[in-house]
């Protein structure tokens, strides 16, 4: 094979950002926890494109018990399901920032009880940066020749520009895809630039999800 000629048949490692293709689900189809199934997801997009799917990726926060008991336990019940199907799974433990609500004048907003009302948000920190290192390490191992991501994060064009030097320096194809839920309620039709979009509109999402309920069962 000549020098940088498009390979016969291309093999595809995934990357999914789990808490980003979520919210982008729920805003463009209405679901409201990540009932998606990633290797379903990886082989679907991988048989519309003629490629061969290899190794699938999943990337994602989760939260503490003591701050939230059933999403602490979903997540622990989902990431062992995902690991017995062969997804390779990365997580992350959820920070929390509280901040303390005030009105238009600068007064303190009261609960009822008299005591300020304060609001948590839960915020990742880390794993977009691991996912960015692992794409990145496994192009310069020569892991894949297509890196398909399921996140529109915008910060990755940094990653698209270094596998791209990655492609030189190895004289070797190599590409990055994005793949993304689209549809009227989508809250972005744009994938990551620079990379090519594969759009996945709800009927091709839908057949991918999975139907186990990996919530607590309540005593």
């Amino acid at each position: 094979m000549a020098a940088q000629d498009e390979p016969a048949i291309k093999n595809v490692m995934a990357f999914f950002d789990g808490q980003n293709l979520f919210q982008h689900a729920k805003e463009a189809f209405g679901h409201h926890h990540p009932n998606y199934d990633p290797a379903k997801l990886h082989k679907a997009v991988c048989a519309a494109n003629n490629w061969r799917a290899t190794l699938t990726r999943f990337y994602t926060g989760v939260p503490t018990a003591i701050e939230s008991p059933m999403w602490a336990a979903y997540w622990s019940n989902r990431v062992l399901a995902l690991k017995r199907a062969g997804v390779l799974v990365t997580t992350r433990q959820l920070r929390y920032r509280r901040e303390q609500l005030f009105d238009g004048n600068g007064d303190p907003i009261l609960e009822p009880d008299g005591k300020p009302k304060i609001i948590t948000t839960p915020q990742e920190k880390g794993i977009d940066v691991r996912l960015a290192l692992d794409l990145v390490s496994l192009a310069r191992k020569k892991q894949f020749d297509i890196a398909l991501v399921f996140s529109q994060d915008q910060d990755l064009q940094e990653v698209v520009h270094e596998i791209a030097d990655i492609s030189k320096e190895q004289d070797r194809w190599i590409r990055v895809a994005c793949a993304f839920p689209s549809g009227g309620n989508a809250s972005s039709g744009r994938g990551i630039d620079k990379v090519d979009w594969f759009r996945m509109d709800q009927t091709f999402y839908d057949a991918c999800l999975d139907p186990r309920d990996y919530r607590p069962k309540r005593a």
